[in-house]
């Protein structure tokens, strides 16, 4: 990268050059500017002070001129190094991203998605088995197994101590795979007699439609083509189901990487002190954080799709996925405090004795707190019940995340 003081001298010749002016050009530098504080400005001062020079008068000398010219190299040279040492971290984090979004591309537009989801069947087959086999665990690989592929041993535990690691992952993944199948086929069976009734009687108003799959924990709203999902006796919904939940997955786990990343690129800096490079240093750690990350990816992935699956109490709960956004309803309180947890309870308690309520007159019951009342804009600690993961917001802003169950209060 060039000095700025050559690159504006190169820039007011060329203005002059287009503006017709002919001749010579002369460019002077003050004392200080950046270039002469950097490169011993104190000295020149000291040499204008003994010659009786005076302020503002100018200083011409071939010498001094090749001094300047050295002072703008050095700084390019320096200038240089540095954008070289960025890009050389730079191209770490780039080829991470090339797997990513590689991964991305095939989910959003479907190629090759299949042989990605039976990639990650057999990766997460392997570190399953792997790790269990090396450790001598069969319980806890029963376990892996139910909890990632929602499935129960194809294996006993005399096979598992007589198999090694690579028979065992080839066991696991013949048998998830042959279960993953069967199971998607099943909530297409499922679904497609809603989808054929919605496309048979309101086709003509609907173009895509919203439909619900759970893990048990958490819901997903999957939209799909209507026309196609019905023309593919609901293979098409079920292609949808593993766009969204991979998508979802892989953005949500790439955007916590990149922090991680951020995190790292700064504290290597401190391995100068040991004697170490730090760019070696942060290639060793990324790839350790990037492999841990497309593991972590892999489990999610596959764990949501072996065990989503239609809700069976909401089973037509296949509603019209419009493109306008939903307008915000206009909720009215007669307070500025909305009700906590401890008024909800007493309005339960007293809407389950509703029906007696119209026969006599119901005392008000005296809510008796053990605890201070929140209120909505007090600061509050919650908690990830899945993460672990701790936040501090206003009451307003947790209360949402506490009622869907995925976050709790942490007392204090």
């Amino acid at each position: 990268e060039r000095h700025d003081s050559r690159r504006v001298d190169r820039q007011l010749r060329c203005r002059a050059c287009r503006q017709g002016d002919v001749g010579s050009s002369q460019f002077y530098v003050s004392l200080e500017d950046n270039l002469m504080r950097l490169f011993q400005s104190e000295r020149v001062a000291k040499v204008m002070d003994r010659l009786g020079l005076k302020e503002g008068e100018v200083i011409q000398h071939s010498m001094i001129s090749k001094s300047i010219e050295r002072a703008q190299k050095k700084v390019e040279e320096n200038n240089f190094g540095i954008r070289k040492r960025l890009l050389e971290y730079d191209d770490v984090m780039n080829a991470q991203r090339e797997v990513v979004y590689k991964r991305r591309h095939h989910a959003l537009f479907g190629e090759r998605l299949r042989v990605d989801l039976a990639n990650m069947i057999f990766d997460t087959s392997e570190a399953i088995a792997e790790t269990n086999k090396g450790a001598g665990d069969y319980k806890n690989f029963e376990f892996e197994l139910i909890r990632y592929f929602s499935m129960s041993s194809p294996i006993s535990e005399a096979e598992f101590n007589k198999m090694s690691s690579t028979e065992i992952a080839s066991r696991i993944y013949k048998a998830a795979f042959e279960h993953y199948r069967n199971k998607m086929e099943r909530n297409a069976e499922i679904a497609f007699p809603v989808i054929k009734n919605v496309y048979e009687t309101q086709g003509d108003k609907f173009k895509r439609i919203v439909v619900p799959f759970t893990d048990g924990i958490k819901t997903l709203q999957v939209v799909t083509d209507l026309q196609k999902a019905y023309e593919t006796n609901g293979k098409q919904l079920i292609t949808d189901f593993e766009k969204n939940i991979t998508l979802a997955i892989i953005d949500d786990a790439w955007k916590t990487h990149l922090r991680k990343m951020d995190e790292l690129k700064q504290s290597v800096q401190l391995a100068v002190h040991e004697q170490k490079d730090p760019l070696l240093i942060y290639k060793f750690e990324a790839f350790e954080l990037f492999k841990s990350m497309i593991e972590q990816v892999n489990k999610d992935v596959i764990s949501f799709l072996f065990k989503g699956e239609l809700p069976t109490e909401d089973s037509n709960a296949i509603s019209e996925a419009r493109q306008q956004p939903k307008r915000p309803e206009k909720l009215e309180t007669k307070k500025e405090e909305v009700l906590n947890m401890d008024e909800r309870a007493a309005q339960a308690r007293a809407a389950a004795n509703g029906a007696s309520a119209s026969q006599r007159a119901e005392p008000v019951e005296t809510i008796v707190r053990d605890k201070p009342k929140i209120g909505r804009n007090d600061k509050v600690t919650i908690k990830n019940v899945m993460s672990g993961e701790n936040k501090t917001m206003k009451f307003k802003q947790a209360e949402p995340l506490i009622i869907n169950g995925d976050w709790v209060l942490v007392e204090d």
